[in-house]
């Protein structure tokens, strides 16, 4: 069985090195969908053997359906750019492929590193993932954000992690819930008129950061572990914040 690699990247020079590394010794090819980077992304990624396509930006989910169209293998392994296939995972991989699998697609445990610790509680690990596919067997559902793969299939689980380079710093994670909490709350919009309400905005998020904070052991990952869930429950209320003020603006344009 033979394995193709999916990746979508923008402005990924720090991290793609890493990723196509990871994948060499599985690899019968891996593919790149760039939506148009500007550094050196794309002759990083020729370099380390990957068959580059530059496409627009489709969204999240389409522009990752448009990398799983052009896979040519047998098998399907979807990757994010800041993620990288641990040695026991790449092992797992080579050995159900050299085997008969008897499952359409299989989850993977994903390490996720948040300010560079691995985040092992609240729910950030062990974070299992639809990552590897039978071509064809799986698509991205089409969400704005929080996308994920849906299949039909059987599914199995491999062992090793896969690991997710989240955000380094403190300040690239406040722009990423800033950015992903504005396609949240269009998401939230678009289901119908939204309400400004204080049990989303306020109690909501409380509620979730008190639960992953204390009950779910949260206080053990030390002090990203309390950063990162103050920025989610942040999130959780600018998510909802926004979507009342596009629906707001959305009813006085309508007057």
């Amino acid at each position: 069985m033979t394995l193709s690699v999916c990746i979508i990247t923008l402005n990924e020079e720090a991290n793609i090195v890493r990723t196509l590394k990871s994948v060499q010794g599985i690899a019968g090819e891996i593919i790149v969908v760039d939506s148009g980077s500007t550094d050196s992304t794309v002759a990083l990624a020729k370099a380390h053997g990957a068959k580059v396509f530059v496409e627009p930006w489709k969204g999240f989910a389409l522009q990752k359906n448009s990398a799983l169209a052009k896979a040519s293998c047998d098998w399907v392994l979807s990757l994010d750019a800041d993620e990288e296939v641990s040695p026991e995972l790449a092992a797992s991989i080579q050995a159900l492929l050299q085997s008969a699998p008897q499952s359409d697609g299989y989850k993977m445990n994903r390490r996720n590193m948040y300010l560079k610790r691995w985040l092992k509680r609240s729910g950030y690990y062990p974070d299992p993932k639809l990552r590897l596919i039978k071509r064809g067997a799986a698509e991205f559902e089409l969400r704005a954000v929080h996308e994920d793969m849906k299949m039909k299939g059987t599914l199995g689980h491999v062992t090793g992690d896969l690991i997710h380079y989240a955000y380094p710093t403190l300040e690239s994670f406040i722009e990423h819930a800033n950015r992903y909490s504005s396609l949240g709350a269009q998401m939230e919009a678009e289901k119908g008129p939204v309400n400004f309400s204080f049990m989303n905005i306020v109690l909501r998020p409380l509620v979730r950061f008190i639960y992953s904070y204390f009950f779910r052991l949260g206080f053990l990952d030390g002090r990203e572990g309390l950063l990162v869930l103050m920025t989610h429950a942040s999130y959780v209320s600018w998510k909802y914040a926004k979507a009342w003020e596009i629906s707001k603006n959305s009813k006085s344009l309508q007057r």
